[in-house]
Formats: C-alpha cells, structure tokens, sequence
C-alpha cells in the first residue's frame, strides 16, 4: 500500500472517497454473513459485535478486530473488504459496533468519539480473554484514532492483548481533520451526510435522557464543530470541543506505542490534510508510516471500472501476516 496509485479513470481524493464506498466491488464470492452477539457493558449498556461465519476459519488462525469508522458498521464498504480477505486468509474476524452504530439506540447517556480509548480496551480484552488465538486490530477512521490511542495509553500491556494494531485514514490530528472537513465542498458533501444520521440518533437520546444537552442548539448545528461542542465533547468528559479534539488525538503520542502498529494515511484524503501527518520522526520505532499520494478517505479503489477495494485489506494483511507468523514486520 506504500506504492498505491489509484486506477487512471478514478482521479482525485474525494472521487477516490465517494466511488469506493458506493460501487466499487467489496468481496469476490458469496457476501459476508455475520452472528451477532450482544455484550453488557460495565456501566448498564451494550455493544453488539459481528462476528464472521464461515467455514475457512483455521482453528489456531488469529482473530482479526475492526474498529469502524464515524457512523460505520459491520456493512460498510471497507468491513465488507476485510471481512473477504481475513476469509481468504483463514483468520476469524470481528466487528464491535460503538455504541448506537448497530442499528439500536443504546441505553446509557453516553455514545462514542475518536478518543475513546477506554471502550476499545474493554472490548479487546474481552475479544483476547475467550480467544484462543493471537488478536490482531484494524481501526479505520475514528476507529483508527481510538485504536492508536489505545496503543498508547496501555503502553508495554498492550502486546499481552493484541499482536499489532493497524489504522487506516486515521485523523489523528482531530483539529485538522475537523477544521478540514467542516469548509467548502467536504462541508457541503461529508458533513451534512454524516450529520443526517448523528442528529436524529442525538435528539432520541435526548428524548431518552431529558435535560442532557440542548436540542434547538443541536438542531441548528451546521458542522461537526458545532456537533462536538453540544454534543460529543460534554458527554464524554470534555470542556469543549477544542479540549475534546487536543486531548483524543493521537498524534503527539505515537512514540508511546510499544506494539507493531501501521499508520496508513494517502495524502490526498479530504478529511486529513497532508500537512498534519507525522513524519518519521515524530513517532517510535514500533511504528510504520505508510502515506501513498492517492487513495482518498478509506478509498484505495483499484481495477479497471467499477473497480474493487480489496487492495486496502490485502495491503494491510500483508504487513500483518508476519506478525502472527512470528517475525519482525517490515517498514
């Protein structure tokens, strides 16, 4: 994937974003079918987890994790993706929903957000306590800077959890992917797509806990600025959203990480400039950067038209497999 160049009739970051997760082609064969399981939480909710069922599963195969990205699921085009290639490559695989992604208003007043490295934790844990077999994670997006901050936040304990850990258009400057999201046409496109969603699903929240945030100032809110401040931000523990983007990324803490984690970002993603992505030398050595010039935002198309996604999955099992075979990987 550090070599990627996205397919000449496909030009540009935000086609690179849109046509993939539209029409191109997500797995060869029959569609990815799931079992799923609900969890209580240690504070009176749930989460609900997809798990792959199929016959291909090696019984000492490691389990692969996907964390998905703002507003994804088990459904979204870049599960799907890995959903086929973790079957070709014999691994289990899991999908945990945040809370309110799976189809169900969840039950407490809290939902979920980039930084929320506490969730992620709770549920490797659990994944890793009734897995025989090594974890492996993937975080795509939000998921990736929730995943990345875990790594950082557990440190040295984190390799008696998972193997490695991979992020994917991961903006772990929240600052800038915010900032650059919410102007022109990423404003005009993303976020009013996202906030058709994330609105409804806050105002029933709210219907469900009277009294918890605004609702008329939530309603008026035109940017995931606006959002956060009224929103995500107080929910969750922070001052505002300025607080809430500082705190819950995860670039300045990258040399925390003590696993084999990838970073894997192209250049000309819509949502994270290319100017806020680290450099080598602003991480540790357990991490590997991969920044490709095209690919857009969880895009990676490849093939001639419709074209297919499942570059981004094999690139990033690529890296992987030497890790649950039990050598270095490679940078």
């Amino acid at each position: 994937m550090q070599a990627y160049r996205a397919p000449p009739w496909l030009p540009g970051g935000n086609l690179q974003t849109i046509w993939p997760a539209m029409w191109s082609r997500r797995y060869v064969g029959p569609a990815p079918r799931y079992r799923r399981e609900r969890w209580d939480t240690p504070d009176g909710d749930f989460i609900d987890v997809d798990f792959a069922e199929g016959p291909h599963q090696a019984p000492d195969a490691p389990l692969l994790v996907l964390f998905h990205g703002l507003e994804g699921s088990s459904a979204s085009h870049y599960a799907q993706a890995f959903a086929h290639e973790a079957r070709s490559c014999g691994l289990a695989y899991a999908v945990p929903h945040f809370r309110g992604c799976s189809g169900e208003l969840n039950r407490a007043p809290r939902a979920y957000h980039s930084g929320d490295f506490e969730e992620i934790g709770w549920i490797l844990a659990r994944l890793r306590q009734r897995a025989a077999q090594p974890v492996l994670a993937v975080g795509v997006s939000l998921g990736g800077n929730a995943l990345l901050r875990w790594a950082e936040e557990a440190g040295e304990s984190a390799g008696r959890i998972a193997r490695a850990v991979a992020a994917v258009c991961a903006p772990i400057d929240l600052a800038a992917g915010g900032h650059a999201i919410g102007h022109g046409f990423n404003r005009l496109a993303y976020t009013r797509m996202f906030l058709q969603t994330m609105k409804p699903k806050a105002l029933a929240k709210l219907a469900q806990h009277p009294g918890l945030f605004d609702g008329p100032r939530l309603q008026r809110a035109r940017t995931l600025y606006e959002f956060d401040d009224i929103f995500t931000a107080p929910l969750h523990g922070f001052r505002n959203t300025d607080d809430y983007w500082k705190r819950g990324s995860a670039k300045p803490h990258l040399h925390r990480i003590r696993i084999p984690a990838l970073v894997l970002n192209a250049r000309n993603d819509p949502f994270v400039p290319a100017a806020s992505l680290p450099g080598v030398s602003e991480v540790g050595p357990c991490v590997t950067l991969w920044q490709p010039a095209h690919g857009g935002h969880v895009g990676f198309p490849s093939g001639p038209w419709p074209g297919h996604v499942l570059s981004l999955p094999q690139g990033v099992l690529g890296w992987m497999r030497p890790v649950w075979a039990g050598a270095p990987t490679a940078a």
